[in-house]
């Protein structure tokens, strides 16, 4: 997926305003998913989305070890937002990077995360 199609899909389905703020949203997203994944993950992640974009992944993940609620709080910190649009954002973020990467690569993503994370998984837009 290049990049204007990827930004265009976190727009359309985190309901964002512009592509600059759904640009915030994909960065801040890939950099809390990059300190949350172990070794090389981020990096193989990184090979897959669009360069401008994979400079938010960190060349190896961190494997820092918090909950879902935490990784939320994260990126609404780091997209300057409310927790409650971090959610929605990062979940649009991640439905587009999964249509847009080899499955089995994240399909491998996914195993490294604990079972809460089905939230940010879950492909079902957000209701508030």
């Amino acid at each position: 997926m290049k990049e204007h199609e990827l930004v265009s899909a976190v727009r359309e389905g985190g309901r964002i305003d512009t592509p600059e703020h759904a640009e915030r949203a994909i960065k801040a997203t890939l950099t809390v998913l990059g300190q949350r994944l172990a070794g090389e993950q981020s990096h193989d992640l990184a090979s897959q989305v669009p360069p401008r974009l994979a400079e938010a992944l960190p060349a190896e993940g961190g494997g820092e070890a918090f909950g879902l609620e935490e990784f939320y709080r994260r990126v609404a910190q780091k997209e300057g937002t409310e927790q409650r649009q971090a959610r929605q954002h990062a979940r649009a973020v991640i439905a587009a990077v999964k249509a847009s990467v080899n499955p089995g690569l994240f399909e491998h993503l996914v195993t490294q995360l604990p079972a809460e994370y089905d939230d940010l998984l879950g492909t079902q837009p957000v209701q508030h």
